[in-house]
């Protein structure tokens, strides 16, 4: 190498070590337009790129390194790194597989690749690789916690337990652990444990939001609604929000039931799903108790079923301008404002009243015909862009054997998807009159006409719960938190009644159920 290209790289590297990347930065870009094929220049180049995000120009550079120098395990190494921090999964694998071949007595390299392959859905090979890191070092704590995430995507529960507790045994304060543990134990209801296992991780570090949200989702669902609501704040905290919360700034301050509201305006939204909304929407005459001007900005597709209701001094569609406002609150958050536990819920025999669209029920039961048999509303399946979709879905033909002949069945679903339409055509004892549900109103209405509405928990089954209607749900094993675990009933809908599986992806037990129950119904 040109003696003053090796004295430039060698401050290069010197200032590269000390943090100062941006004298680096520029060192290393003279090197390379002198020397376009200088392996260290590209080598260090590219890791400062990478350390600075700009994965796409690190991962061009230590290409060309490697193009260099295909046999440089630490090169390689690095690539795979950078391509996998950058999201280039497929590539960053290939890569990664190479790296560990070069130094097989790396447990970085083992540890990265099984993260890249965990990526893509590859559990079995991410836990090859996990094993291998372990193998190379027993004390590898975040070799053993990742194996707990992978064993836990395997459904292998308890071997994914031993695997953090281990990690744990090895760095008593590494937090991610506790929260993974917390997750585990979650999933199969061992909620005191999991509860003990977020505040372990919040204390090492309280700037884990996802483990102060997931305490919170523990708390709801043991039915300890006080600290439950408490904690759900934290959803806001999280990084990417998520789990299809919208975050919103509004320039007027949050009011949690503390500030008197006689006289005052305040602007009530949504903040998650339509389901959510109904849900929650019990609180909006609590709040107009309390003398205040209330202000409802909802969802086109729910605007005109509660548009017909009262304790709304003005409705507002989502994304027209706001009026002046003293005081916001997002729906979830009233259930703190209002102090509520498991006792004390509001409304929970209905709140939606049929005599606001009375003539529309009339009109359904005329298009219904005469009724000569029970008639019961059916819905199978919820939004196909739901995260939870898979476990809360079912087929239309999973749950047509289990549905006697003396009753009528009405479809509910707006919906139907390309699965379920043949089943559906093919099947007469199912009456579908989906270009009649045009919006809420109509299902409201229609459901109004039935005896009866069996549902998947979707926004469907919470309208028919807040219109009072006998309504039978069908609940994965782990629920969402509002359901609770081991109980029959619901403290949020009187009329409901649920029908859970007592072991994850098992609809038989709760449909067999569902069946013997409906034999049992005459008219």
């Amino acid at each position: 190498m040109n003696p003053q290209l090796q004295v430039m790289l060698q401050q290069a590297i010197q200032s590269f070590q000390s943090g100062n990347y941006e004298r680096a930065d520029s060192i290393l870009v003279k090197i390379i337009k002198a020397d376009s094929k200088n392996l260290p220049a590209l080598h260090v180049l590219g890791l400062i790129k990478a350390s600075q995000q700009k994965y796409q120009e690190a991962a061009e550079l230590l290409s060309k390194a490697v193009r260099l120098n295909p046999n440089e395990a630490s090169i390689r190494y690095n690539l795979a790194k950078a391509l996998s921090d950058g999201g280039f999964d497929e590539e960053s694998l290939v890569h990664h597989k190479k790296a560990v071949e070069l130094a097989p007595n790396n447990p970085e390299a083992w540890l990265n690749y099984g993260k890249t392959a965990s990526n893509l859905g590859r559990h079995e090979t991410a836990l090859i690789c996990f094993d291998k890191a372990i193998l190379v070092n027993p004390n590898y704590a975040e070799a053993w916690s990742n194996k707990g995430n992978t064993l836990h995507e395997l459904k292998q529960y308890d071997q994914a337990i031993k695997a953090f507790l281990k990690a744990i045994s090895i760095n008593e304060n590494f937090a991610d652990a506790y929260y993974n543990l917390g997750i585990t134990q979650q999933e199969i209801h061992c909620l005191d444990e999991a509860i003990a296992s977020f505040k372990k991780a919040i204390s090492l570090n309280y700037t884990l939001a996802s483990a102060s949200w997931n305490l919170a989702l523990c708390y709801l669902l043991k039915g300890n609604l006080e600290e439950g609501f408490v904690e759900y704040e934290s959803r806001w905290n999280r990084g990417e929000v998520g789990n299809n919360i919208e975050k919103r700034s509004f320039d007027k301050p949050l009011w949690l039931g503390v500030e008197s509201l006689q006289d005052k305006t305040i602007l009530l939204y949504g903040e998650q799903g339509l389901g959510d909304f109904i849900q929650f929407y019990r609180y909006v005459e609590l709040v107009s108790n309390l003398g205040a001007r209330v202000l409802l900005e909802v969802p086109d597709s729910l605007a005109g079923l509660v548009g017909r209701l009262g304790n709304v001094s003005q409705l507002i569609i989502k994304g027209e301008s706001l009026p002046p406002f003293d005081y916001q609150c997002p729906l979830m958050s009233l259930p703190l404002a209002f102090k509520t536990n498991i006792n004390s819920i509001p409304n929970a025999n209905g709140y939606i009243k049929n005599d606001i669209f009375h003539n529309k029920i009339l009109e359904w039961e005329t298009r219904l015909g005469p009724r000569v048999k029970p008639r019961i509303g059916l819905v199978w399946s919820g939004n196909s862009h739901h995260k939870n979709d898979s476990n809360r879905s079912l087929l239309l033909s999973d749950i047509i054997t289990y549905l006697p002949d003396h009753l009528e069945y009405i479809s509910l679903q707006k919906e139907v998807r390309d699965t379920d339409r043949l089943t559906l055509e093919s099947n007469p004892k199912i009456l579908s009159f989906t270009n009649f549900l045009n919006d809420f109103v109509d299902t409201a209405a229609l459901i109004g006409a039935l005896d009866l509405v069996i549902s998947v928990d979707t926004s469907v089954a919470h309208l028919s719960g807040a219109l009072g209607k006998k309504t039978w749900i069908l609940l994965p094993y782990t629920p969402d938190w509002r359901w609770l675990l081991d109980r029959d009933d619901s403290p949020w809908y009187s009329s409901m009644k649920l029908y859970r599986q007592s072991r994850n992806y098992d609809w038989v037990g709760p449909l067999k159920k569902i069946k013997e129950d409906l034999l049992l119904i005459s008219y």
